[in-house]
């Protein structure tokens, strides 16, 4: 990772990430906040990259058995970075389309188990951050949301294959077509949210639940989430999201889609 290469300062301690991602290890444990809480947790493309990064670190981290991720804040996260979004001055205009794919694909595929530990709001691209979670808690007080169809774009990352896995196809259909909120309750009673806690104690409940799962045995948990994963990719078809980042990219080059989004912004704004 270069310069932004994760390194263990003790066996316990602290992991210098980067400037928008904050952790720290201790023993099977390890945590990852996103760590721009002046921008409710947005997703440039850098911070993409640099989740994807800090799962495949993880990876070289044998004694790591379940990383939390978490928002610092207010929020999980507000979704993707509209001020550092894909557009026709990037470079590589797909590779930065593709970035949060990646980004899930990492999470998703890390070996370690990952626990969504989500409160405040989860937005769209947010939402494909916990949906690439092994398991996932909530505040009571938490708010979903997937607002990409209203912002002129198509819901990208490898969200529709995950968010049919975990909900269906109607409600995904629902959800992202009708961009509409919803609290927690409705998300764990769709299947989304394995567990719904008071605000104050989400933290603690993550904690315990990656605790009892770091005592027990590592090739079982391991072996039990990469069959679990491999089954149902063979039902939603989670590899074939690959040609998200064309879509997305289309997208973008349509002149409706930017007139969507572009008054989706300023309605936010005024």
């Amino acid at each position: 990772m270069g310069s932004r290469a994760m390194k263990h300062r003790t066996g316990r301690g602290n992991m210098q990430m980067c400037e928008a991602l904050e952790g720290t290890a201790e023993g099977a444990n390890a945590r990852i906040w996103l760590n721009r809480p002046a921008r409710m947790n947005a997703l440039s493309t850098q911070v993409l990259e640099d989740l994807a990064q800090a799962a495949h670190w993880f990876d070289s981290q044998p004694a790591v058995r379940v990383v939390i991720v978490a928002g610092r804040g207010r929020a999980f996260s507000a979704g993707a970075d509209l001020q550092g979004f894909p557009s026709l001055e990037d470079g590589d205009l797909r590779a930065a389309a593709d970035a949060g794919r990646r980004m899930a694909d990492a999470l998703e595929n890390m070996q370690a188990l990952a626990i969504a530990a989500v409160h405040g709001w989860c937005v769209g691209g947010g939402l494909v951050v916990a949906a690439a979670c092994d398991l996932r808690l909530a505040s009571d007080t938490a708010r979903f949301s997937i607002p990409e169809v209203d912002l002129g774009i198509p819901l990208a990352w490898g969200g529709i294959p995950r968010l049919v896995r975990e909900i269906g196809p109607a409600l995904t259909k629902e959800l992202v077509i009708t961009c509409r909120e919803f609290g927690p309750e409705e998300a764990r009673s769709a299947g989304f949210l394995n567990r719904v806690v008071a605000e104050a104690e989400l933290e603690s409940a993550a904690l315990a639940l990656a605790e009892s799962i770091a005592a027990k045995p590592a090739i079982p948990v391991f072996a039990t989430k990469r069959h679990t994963n491999a089954v149902t990719a063979g039902m939603v078809g989670i590899d074939r999201a690959w040609s998200d980042a064309d879509s997305l990219v289309g997208a973008l080059l349509d002149a409706e889609c930017n007139a969507a989004r572009e008054a989706y912004i300023k309605s936010r704004v005024g």
